[in-house]
């Protein structure tokens, strides 16, 4: 019997509302049944109940059957969700058509309209992160104004009271893998523009605190600060970029919770306090609470209507006081309980004291799992009450967000159940060590269970299969396979048992036993020397602390990667002694943090052993493979540890505008979704790389241009005089105007043609006087002034000069269909055009830039892609400042090659994420123009004094290619090089290139060689 969610689980876009869903069965598995609406948002919250009783209750289900079989006879919950009703609410107001309509302010309107319709040239947002982002806006903005939306705004409030009494919290549901980091850009965007621009409304605030659960975290978040080289307002295109100044504004402190401990003031012994205190009172040496404020946040000091943003906020509570019949724990559930409550009881605090000090806006909570955790004091899995939004991780697998988990058949094992590798601590722990890795070094690595060996074994096998095939696919880092740990003595086991090791003797002689997984051995086979770079990691808390992973070998073995590391400090501090000095704690995690990145410290990393570090927080994509060796108390920590292993390495849509599955294989996690063993190949990824400026090594090559967002020309008045080119040429055409001839038949009867033909009887002064009378109200009238009537003749005379040789009609199309605006503001655009052409030796045009940023540079060229083709440019000599060009066709990289190999080019670059964009107007609407490269060329003036020299690649030329030409000709080159500043600039069509003959790379040569005379010719003429 066919399987059809396990052959193909995604449904939907991921960029628009899920419009179905496969139907999950009592059990939480897939019925095979699509379901044509979206999946309901069904969670559990806590009911009124008698007291609990104590006793054992096994671990209840309650992600992926959202709290279904949670209730007990102890314990009665309400699966019935507040956020239904608001995403109802949300729908309506995101369908209304008009942005007047949205009672939002304009700055909101333009940004929504921004994440919602922008051409990305990367990866645009997911639909789930626009509507994470919408609620909040929705809250914020649009409900204070209805009486529905002040209910759900009361009912947050009174959530608040109960659990947060000195915060306003508010929580965000999205799945692992789903970009939390994106929605947080997007508020503090959404926030900082606004505040910049209304700083007396109390909605909006430039001041953001954002907490994160440990250092891994808190450094991947550095790029919500607008100045980090990755920062994603720019590199991820959030924010239209005349808004980019405004983010600048934000004030953002990125911090761990761990920060907010209070910390000894002086450093005293014990004996030394004892002589100090003698018998008075207890020396109270802590910092205050406001001086703990001053250390963590000093930017935020003095502001007002702080916004806080949770990252993993499900560590953020405050514990519910104990009652006497409330179920004990024991042994490590317990000592796991009291870890989590006294973390979050610092973090709470922490945030507390803030809003004391400062003051706090709001806290808005991200997580996957935002529930309260066992020991809280509230029934474990009980939904986070201020939740008012989610997109779970079943959502994020339909619409292809995450990879899909799944249990690998391997052949060494009998029986088509896995039970045993399903909850596999369940079947070794009494097997296994309980010391600490300090106390270890009697355990032999080679005596693990059997059963633990087999699981190895069993998932390595498949491993192995899908590292051939990214070796194949010539994909330049190795999939990943990570092992999370009990503690750290099975840790330790473990990674010698995968790595090698050197067994002691009793002699006091050490005996090498190589690694059993042959991929993951961190010693060579031949002489058992220490690999270079090794295969396999360990990493824990302790480690970090003592900094013991990293031998000298190993540093200098890496320095190249450890210099790379360096100068990407001082790029992003400014500070080359703090590079300099980076510690080897430091340097283990920047290791950790480049798993899967290639020509990093972890880019040759295959295999990843850990005791608590990949809880959350660390996001390579590069993991395939997922082996649990501890004991799985709650199915949040499944979600969460599987969570690691989810993180989609492609980006890029099938044909059917899906993203294709992607697997992560799971062993030892009961994790109780997707139970079914699956048989499948592995699949190949796709390699991402991050297109950048070469710095400092090519930064003779930076290439910078100006931003220009309009015109401003003065024409004479006296004596109008147009020049009309080919370019002012308009070709009336079905293309163009629609079908002009279009037949109407019924079920049965004769058909009837629908013509143009009745436009023919329009008599030419009819038509001359509308398109003059258009020219001269749109072209010739100041703002807020009266048309000047005087010029109607002669713009008449223009007119129908413009008529009688520009207009073309084909195809059945006649003149009278300039009567559509329109087609008249083209006509107009054309004349204007031709009549600024006659003047351009005369009067100067000058280019009016955009008043924030007025240039831009290559060096800001920073984004990722996965795309295949491109263009490598490092020479030699390299000639472009940018590390790759990515290739939309073949002649991009004919262009390329003849553009480095050219004697006359100095430099080029594409642009794409550049900057370079062109104001033009087509018809009625204002557009904006990319053109396609900028080539540096020596005209005869010197290296010092290049053409700057715009190129645009055209085959067939619609009537807004002649706009684009036109303006570039006729507005931006005069406008730019009137100002003096920018060099002197020339525009190129490059179009020949299309009629393909025997030898393509030739043609291209030529062509270029004619069109980089064409355009020096003139200057070497004035020479």
């Amino acid at each position: 019997m066919s399987n059809l969610f396990f052959e193909r689980p995604i449904l939907n876009s991921p960029y628009e509302c899920p419009p179905r869903h496969w139907e999950l069965d009592e059990h939480g598995q897939p019925t095979q049944k699509i379901i044509e609406n979206r999946r309901r948002a069904e969670f559990i919250t806590p009911i009124p109940k008698p007291k609990k009783r104590k006793s054992s209750v096994k671990q209840e289900e309650i992600i992926f059957d959202e709290g279904k079989g949670l209730s007990t006879k102890e314990q009665q919950y309400d699966a019935t969700s507040i956020i239904n009703e608001l995403r109802q609410h949300v729908d309506q107001w995101r369908a209304l058509p008009n942005p007047s309509q949205w009672q939002v302010t304009p700055e909101t309107a333009r940004l929504l309209q921004h994440w919602r319709h922008h051409n990305f040239t990367g990866v645009r947002p997911f639909y789930c992160q626009v509507e994470a982002v919408e609620t909040v806006i929705w809250l914020t903005e649009v409900a204070p104004q209805s009486k529905a939306g002040k209910r759900l705004l009361d009912h947050l409030t009174a959530a608040n009271k109960e659990a947060n009494p000195e915060l306003m919290r508010l929580a965000l549901k999205l799945a692992t893998g789903a970009g939390k980091t994106t929605v947080m850009a997007m508020l503090i965007a959404w926030q900082t523009i606004n505040a910049a621009r209304r700083s007396n409304s109390k909605n909006f605030t430039r001041g953001f605190l954002v907490c994160a659960p440990g250092l891994t975290i808190k450094d991947r978040l550095r790029v919500l600060q607008p100045n980090d080289p990755d920062s994603y307002y720019g590199s991820r295109e959030l924010v239209p970029s005349d808004m980019l100044d405004d983010v600048n504004r934000a004030k953002i402190v990125i911090t761990n919770f761990h920060a907010f401990k209070l910390r000894e003031r002086i450093e005293l012994s014990a004996g030394g306090r004892s002589l100090l205190q003698g018998r008075g009172e207890e020396l109270n040496t802590l910092e205050t609470e406001g001086q703990m404020l001053q250390r963590v946040m000093p930017d935020l000091m003095g502001m007002k209507n702080i916004l806080v943003l949770n990252d993993e906020a499900h560590h953020c509570y405050r514990e519910k006081p104990k009652e006497p019949d409330d179920e004990e724990l024991k042994g490590d559930e317990k000592k796991e309980a009291e870890k989590n409550n006294e973390a979050a009881r610092l973090w709470i605090s922490g945030l507390e004291a803030v809003n004391r000090k400062l003051g706090v806006s709001r806290v808005i909570d991200l997580s996957a799992t935002p529930f309260f955790l066992r020991g809280s004091g509230y029934a474990e899995g009980t939904l986070f009450p201020w939740t008012m939004s989610d997109f779970s991780l079943m959502d994020a697998i339909e619409c292809g967000i995450v990879k899909l988990p799944r249990v690998p058949v391997a052949e060494n094992i009998p029986g088509d159940e896995m039970p045993m590798f399903r909850n596999l601590w369940e079947n070794i722990r009494k097997d296994m060590p309980k010391k600490g890795r300090g106390n270890s070094d009697e355990l032999d690595p080679l005596k693990l269970p059997t059963r633990l060996q087999t699981a190895l074994q069993a998932l390595y096998g498949h491993y192995e299969k899908t590292f051939k095939l990214w070796e194949e696919k010539g994909i330049r880092v190795p999939p990943c396979f990570i092992i999370v740990c009990q503690n750290t003595a099975i840790s330790k086991l473990v990674y010698d048992f995968i790595s090698g090791f050197h067994r002691k003797n009793e002699d006091g002689t050490a005996t090498f036993e190589n690694g059993r997984l042959a991929l993951f051995r961190n010693f060579d086979e031949t002489t058992g020397n220490p690999l270079a770079r090794p295969n396999n990691l360990l990493i824990d808390s302790e480690q970090l602390e003592a900094g013991d992973a990293l031998d000298d070998k190993f540093r200098g073995m890496a320095a190249d990667e450890i210099d790379r590391f360096r100068r990407e400090i001082t790029e992003r501090t400014g500070d080359q002694r703090k590079a300099e000095s980076i510690t080897d704690q430091e340097l283990l995690r920047e290791v950790m943090n480049t798993v899967g990145k290639h020509g990093t410290l972890g880019g040759s990393i295959r295999c990843v052993v850990s005791v608590s570090m990949l809880t959350e927080g660390w996001d390579a994509n590069t993991v395939t493979h997922v082996l649990g060796i501890r004991a799985f108390g709650t199915q949040l920590l499944c979600e969460q540890v599987i969570g690691r292993a989810l993180r989609r390495q492609s980006y890029d849509l099938n044909e059917d505008g899906l993203f294709n599955v992607e697997y992560a294989d799971v062993f030892g996690i009961p994790f109780d979704f997707n139970a079914k063993p699956v048989i499948a190949p592995p699949q190949p990824p796709r390699e991402t790389i991050q297109v950048k400026a070469v710095r400092p090594e090519r930064d003779a090559l930076e290439i910078r241009f100006p931003r220009v967002e309009g015109y401003r020309i003065e024409l004479p008045e006296e004596r109008l005089t147009a020049e009309f080119n080919d370019d002012s040429i308009l070709e009336l055409t079905p293309d163009l105007v629609g079908p002009s001839i279009t037949q109407n038949a019924g079920i049965i009867g004769e058909s009837a043609d629908m013509s143009l033909e009745h436009l023919g009887d329009m008599r030419p002064s009819t038509l001359l006087f509308h398109v003059t009378h258009r020219l001269l109200y749109t072209k010739w009238r100041d703002p807020g002034e009266e048309p000047k009537l005087h010029l109607f003749g002669q713009l008449k005379r223009i007119t129908k000069q413009w008529l009688d040789s520009c207009l073309v009609c084909k195809g059945g199309t006649y003149p009278a269909l300039l009567m559509y605006q329109q087609l008249a503001d083209i006509a107009c655009n054309r004349i204007t055009a031709g009549i600024t052409r006659a003047f351009i030796g005369e009067r100067p045009i000058k280019a009016l830039l955009d008043p924030y940023n007025p240039a831009g540079s290559t060096k800001h060229v920073r984004f990722n892609t996965s795309k295949l083709n491109r263009w490598d440019t490092s020479g030699p000599p390299p000639k472009c400042h940018v590390n790759w060009i990515v290739l939309d066709s073949d002649w991009e990289a004919e262009f390329c090659r003849v553009a480095e190999s050219h004697p006359k080019v100095i430099a080029y670059v594409k642009n794409q994420n550049l900057g370079l964009e062109v104001p033009y107007r087509y018809g009625s609407e204002m557009r904006k123009y990319l053109p396609d490269f900028i080539v540096l060329v020596n005209d005869g003036y010197g290296p010092e004094n290049p053409l700057q020299l715009i190129v645009e690649i055209k085959g067939y030329r619609r009537e807004d290619a002649k706009e684009k030409k036109s303006t570039m000709e006729t507005y931006w080159v005069p406008g730019v090089n009137h100002l003096k500043t920018y060099g002197r600039w020339a525009f190129a069509e490059f179009t020949e290139v299309y009629q393909i003959e025997s030898d393509f790379a030739a043609k291209v040569a030529s062509e270029f060689n004619k069109m980089i005379e064409s355009a020096t010719t003139p200057t070497e003429q004035e020479k």
